[in-house]
């Protein structure tokens, strides 16, 4: 184990350099020790990426290469910040700078403000969403509170990605992202935004980097001072860069390349904000001359959960997945993790609550689990069935169901409607009290079908037909309930679920968990519709959300448990099916191609049984290959390639034309490394063609005929009606 030991609260300063690498494995050793030149680090879940980065900064420090003060550290929370400043006290580098972009970017231009523009430096929103609201207003464009919170949200994904109002609408088409409102009515308000913020003399923090963009572009003596100032940069979390951050990370470094990243594409959960992975998988194109230094020992998680994360990410396609990595777990075994199927979701939950007050019983603390959904409209059952079972529990990144004001408000219109009774005229045409929840939560957003794509319109849907849910099956339950009834019921039910908070369980959406770990894991509601969620489309969408997965997976230290209903309600019919990313790997399934079933692994019916893989060696030097895009290849990067270059030309202009006759991103037609391993191997027919990583049942027969075409020197058409008959 590397991990920090918690024997004392105040560890003791290391006396030397050479005493910051103890306890160090290799390859954080390496990290610590690289620096000078570009460095990049690709670090797996739980392999101490920050430990490796901290011991890396303070050994230098320490060593006397790098001055305190002319080292920046940028990550992506001020949580991260402040744990960062805490270990380089800790290793006693404790003059350097560790903040967030905006943190780093907002010091700076308070500072050089009155230098260039002259005067204080414009206040700062606290919340834009209010200055939002007066400009749809002015654009006669009535928002709901939930709208409004997601054409905020998109004014903030246009800034980061550096698209101007006018620009938005062709934006979203191209990113095929899914507006909340009409585009063009968003571009409106867009337009309208930027223009109350001039005239009322306010910048937000989007404004906070792209004004320190613009001054440092223009203004070469501040940027200079700058670089002067700051010599090293390190760059936590690099998969989540925006582009805008990495436009003023490469202004903050100039001509220089003393730059250090850490990152695992693997990780990346958060496109719809603007975050994109292509820095850190294009930084060796960048710079060729980069230290790569991948960490693959898993300190945090027992071989049963490496080995299912692995598994997961096996099955993954698109350009991520060409650099995954396959984690290697350095603890003791432990529990296999265990798959369970329910009939509906009231006996998910209670089998869940029932599983986490037998790991209390046995010793586990309660602040050690943590039950993590998809969105945050699953989470009342849950609260429900802890608060019926007595174990405490604390919702993290969300309000409880019943404080949330969409709840709130529809708890008011319910006991207005009851106590009305049959002089509500919303309630004329209504037959039982199902149907009198629908008529009445039809005023506060509810339809029978939910709103196209994600965000605060869709959680609001979400929480209002969890409600309509609730009412059926009350109805189920007590078929002569009235309304009142059903209001007496969900007012019991919001008292009963104010548990104590301070040790309890954490339930937390799959985003809210990024970044923390617990001993006992349980994923729940791992359903097709939910997991992937419906609204994921397109192959990239999909693809993240099998890694919104994979991080859930990689939060577990010690128990994992993964779990399905096949309805919703008891009674319900049995239509749901568990979702395809556990395919292969939960007993009974089948596995999604023959690399799947290689890759998937997994406990065999809970028998912690595991079919391990010998190490892929490169078939030119012989080294053990980790990097799955190298693995795709057999060979290292830098080992000698006999690519036929003028066949790999011919298949990439193949894919392009492909790409765009399918409205696609290249690399869904096949990715640079199987274009690569095809140009290599120079398939001769469709057994070949199959044998190389990347192409599967699916893409052979869509694309077979067309790629056996190119390497035999034809050109694709006099192929295409030949392969079509055979298939």
């Amino acid at each position: 184990m590397t991990a920090a030991t918690h024997s004392s609260l105040f560890p003791q300063v290391p006396e030397s350099a050479d005493a910051v690498l103890d306890g160090l494995d290799p390859e954080q050793r390496e990290v610590a020790t690289a620096l000078h030149g570009p460095v990049c680090v690709l670090a797996g879940a739980g392999t101490g990426k920050t430990r490796a980065i901290t011991h890396r900064i303070a050994y230098g420090v320490r060593a006397g290469i790098l001055q305190p003060g002319s080292v920046l550290a940028v990550t992506f929370t001020n949580r991260a910040a402040g744990e960062m400043r805490g270990r380089l006290r800790q290793l006693g580098a404790g003059g350097v700078q560790a903040r967030t972009f905006h943190s780093a970017a907002l010091r700076q231009l308070q500072y050089f403000w009155p230098k260039v523009v002259g005067g204080d430096l414009p206040r700062l929103l606290d919340r834009k969403i209010q200055l939002v609201a007066e400009s749809a207003a002015r654009c006669r464009i009535r928002l709901d509170r939930n709208e409004l919170r997601d054409v905020t949200s998109e004014i903030e994904w246009a800034k980061v990605t550096q698209t101007v109002p006018a620009d938005y609408p062709a934006a979203v088409a191209k990113s095929l992202r899914e507006a909340p409102r009409d585009p063009a009515e968003i571009s409106q308000i867009y337009g309208m935004y930027e223009q109350l913020k001039r005239d009322r003399a306010v910048i937000d923090f989007e404004d906070v980097l792209l004004l320190t963009v613009g001054i440092l572009q223009d203004r070469r003596d501040i940027a200079d001072q700058i670089r002067r100032q700051y010599q090293h940069f390190v760059v936590d979390e690099y998969q989540d860069v925006s582009p805008l951050q990495q436009r003023l990370l490469d202004l903050w470094l100039g001509d220089r390349d003393s730059l250090c990243v850490v990152g695992d594409a693997s990780q990346t959960i958060y496109s719809f904000t603007g975050a994109t992975p292509d820095h850190l998988l294009n930084f060796r194109t960048r710079h060729p001359s980069a230290t790569v230094v991948k960490l693959v020992r898993d300190y945090r998680s027992t071989p049963e959960v490496v080995h299912l994360a692995n598994g997961l990410l096996n099955q993954a396609r698109g350009r991520a997945a060409e650099h995954r990595l396959e984690l290697v777990s350095q603890r003791d075994p432990g529990p296999a993790p265990s798959y369970t199927e329910y009939p509906d979701e009231p006996a998910e939950a209670e089998g869940t609550a029932r599983r986490i007050r037998d790991l209390i019983a046995a010793g586990v603390p309660a602040g050690e689990i943590a039950v993590l959904y998809r969105i945050n409209a699953q989470s009342e059952v849950y609260e429900q069935a802890l608060a019926d079972a007595g174990v405490p529990y604390q919702l993290r990144g969300a309000e409880r169901f019943f404080e949330r004001q969409e709840v709130r408000e529809a708890g008011v219109a319910l006991r207005g409607a009851a106590r009305a009774g049959g002089n509500d005229s919303l309630l004329d045409d209504a037959e039982n009290l199902p149907s009198q929840v629908r008529a009445v939560l039809s005023t506060k957003g509810w339809t029978t079908e939910p709103p196209a794509g994600s965000g605060a319109v869709r959680d609001r849907w979400e929480s209002l037909a969890a409600l309509v849910r609730l009412a059926e099956d009350f109805a189920r339950v007590k078929p002569e309930a009235t309304l009142a009834d059903l209001v007496a019921e969900l007012d019991e039910r919001a008292a009963a679920q104010h548990a104590p908070t301070v040790q309890g369980v954490t339930l937390a959406s799959l985003h809210a968990a990024k970044g923390l770990e617990w001993d006992a894991v349980f994923l729940v509601g791992l359903t097709e519709g939910m997991m992937p969620i419906t609204y994921a489309k397109t192959d990239e969408q999909v693809e993240e959300e099998r890694r919104l997965l994979y991080v859930g997976v990689t939060r577990a230290r010690l128990h994992l448990s993964l779990s399905w209903a096949l309805s919703r309600s008891p009674g319900g019919r049995a239509s749901r099916r568990p979702t395809r990313f556990l395919n292969g790997m939960r007993p009974g399934s089948a596995a999604p191609g023959s690399r799947g079933a290689a890759g998937a692994g997994g406990a065999e019916r809970g028998s912690g049984r595991r079919k391990r893989r010998g190490p892929v060696l490169c078939r030119v030097c012989g080294t053990t290959l980790t990097d799955a895009g190298e693995m795709k290849l057999m060979r290292c990067e830098d080992c000698p390639s006999d690519m036929d270059e003028a066949l790999y030309e011919r298949l990439r202009e193949w894919r392009s034309e492909q790409a765009k006759e399918l409205g696609q991103p290249a690399y869904c037609v096949f990715t640079d490394k199987t274009l690569m391993a095809i140009a290599e191997s120079v398939p001769g027919d469709a057994g070949e063609l199959s044998g190389i990583s990347g192409v599967g049942g699916r893409k052979l027969e869509r694309f077979g005929a067309d790629v056996l075409a190119i390497c035999a020197g034809q050109e694709p058409g006099q192929e295409a009606e030949e392969g079509s008959a055979e298939d």
